[in-house]
């Protein structure tokens, strides 16, 4: 964080934030409601990429919803999923909110979330060596190292068969002399 987010965050006149977690259960998935409002869809590589995270690790994160609706406010593809593989139950968070409360939530909750940035090294440090069984899952991670830039920093994401395209034009030329190593 910034020392001018740090400085702007800890000089707010508002009272402290209110915890709005009313609780954690235990759901069958086909008792949860799709949000009416829900504005997000999940294209086919979403949906195996997270079936192959679920299915690699299992679950890290719990559905969200709202107690006052009903409505589930975060988690739709997770019971998709867990409705398709017959999951018995799903892990859920229930908050307390107004209907414009869930409406503000369902609305910020995924760009909040879009709007970090990456930190290069951080991350090929995290990819660095991490295999998948599932292709779904290992394709995201490598479309997540191209979308950085981190090809020359990572390892173990890359298909030891790629071969690069041939150039159109030769980069190399008659009396160019190349160092390899460490000097």
């Amino acid at each position: 964080m910034t020392a001018e987010v740090a400085e702007e965050v800890s000089s707010a006149s508002s009272p402290g934030w209110r915890n709005r977690i009313v609780g954690h259960a235990d759901v069958p998935p086909h008792e949860l409601v799709p949000n009416p409002r829900n504005w997000r869809a999940h294209p086919p590589e979403q949906q195996r990429a997270l079936a192959g995270a679920l299915a690699e690790v299992g679950w890290v994160a719990e559905v969200m919803v709202n107690r006052t609706t009903g409505n589930v406010v975060d988690g739709h593809l997770r019971i998709e999923l867990a409705l398709a593989r017959a999951e018995p139950t799903v892990p859920v968070t229930f908050v307390e909110l107004s209907d414009d409360e869930e409406r503000l939530v369902l609305a910020s909750l995924d760009p909040l979330a879009a709007m970090a940035t990456a930190e290069q090294e951080q991350l090929a440090a995290l990819l660095a060596g991490l295999e998948p069984a599932d292709d779904a899952l290992r394709a995201l991670l490598d479309d997540l190292a191209r979308e950085y830039r981190l090809d020359a920093l990572r390892t173990g994401l890359v298909d030891p068969d790629d071969v690069p395209a041939v150039p159109d034009e030769p980069y190399v030329r008659a009396g160019d002399f190349y160092t390899l190593g460490d000097f």
